[in-house]
């Protein structure tokens, strides 16, 4: 699936929020309303020929809902950066919150909870 610019991911934001909406209904909840209703048009006519949105007809008039769940987005946008910046290491991936987001050591004691959990479920996942 094609990686989304800056104003298509600020459109499928509002469209995650929202579940469905017609164009100006997408206009109203941009930081930035300046901005003219073809050029939003124009943006979730991209979004839709990318594959993560559609639209139902009413009349003339269309309202669009996502085909693509943030959760999956987010999901491939990781994977990316886990390849393109960490060498595919969730070590490093770690290492960087540690260093460079100063994790609490409340907040890296959940961070190693929640591994534990994980290796536990797919240990149980193997077993049957």
């Amino acid at each position: 699936m094609e990686e989304l610019t800056a104003k298509e991911e600020e459109v499928m934001q509002i469209l995650w929020d929202l579940n469905k909406a017609l164009v100006r209904d997408i206009m109203s909840e941009l930081p930035n309303s300046k901005q003219p209703y073809t050029t939003v048009a124009s943006i979730v006519r991209i979004l839709e020929k990318k594959g993560y949105v559609s639209h139902k007809p009413y009349g003339k008039t269309h309202e669009y809902y996502p085909l693509v769940s943030k959760a999956e987005y987010r999901r491939r946008k990781f994977k990316g950066l886990l390849t393109q910046y960490f060498d595919n290491s969730i070590e490093s991936v770690v290492s960087f919150l540690a260093k460079e987001e100063k994790l609490s050591p409340k907040e890296f004691e959940e961070l190693t909870k929640m591994i534990a959990e994980e290796s536990e479920n797919e240990k149980k996942d193997d077993d049957k």
